[in-house]
């Protein structure tokens, strides 16, 4: 049975940082690319950043500069590091393998970025 957990959520400023963790059980992690999504209130659910099994990143623009994906394999879990959030970055944010397969949307992490 697949299940990934997010977590490290929150409220924080804008300019300020998160840390989301992904712990990932089943085989699925070290297979696969995986990826962090979000679902914000204005767009539909959107790739943030990748990461493939050899720890090689990729960002969408908005992300590339601020943000920072990473992997422990021995851990399985996937981080992604959040820095200069900006309020645009409101919204609840998952993990999934590359390309993301329905089934495995969990619970999502939700970021607030206010002041």
């Amino acid at each position: 049975q697949v299940e990934l957990v997010e977590s490290g959520g929150g409220l924080v400023q804008p300019g300020g940082s998160l840390t989301l963790s992904c712990a990932a059980s089943g085989e699925i992690f070290t297979i696969n690319s995986m990826g962090w999504y979000r679902q914000t209130p204005e767009k539909v659910r959107e790739q943030v950043a990748t990461v493939t099994r050899d720890g090689i990143p990729a960002y969408a623009d908005f992300a590339e500069g601020r943000f920072t994906i990473s992997r422990d394999n021995a851990m399985n879990t996937v981080f992604l590091q959040m820095n200069t959030l900006e309020p645009e970055d409101t919204g609840v944010y998952y993990c999934n393998i590359v390309p993301p397969l329905n089934a495995y949307w969990g619970q999502g992490a939700q970021v607030t970025v206010s002041s």
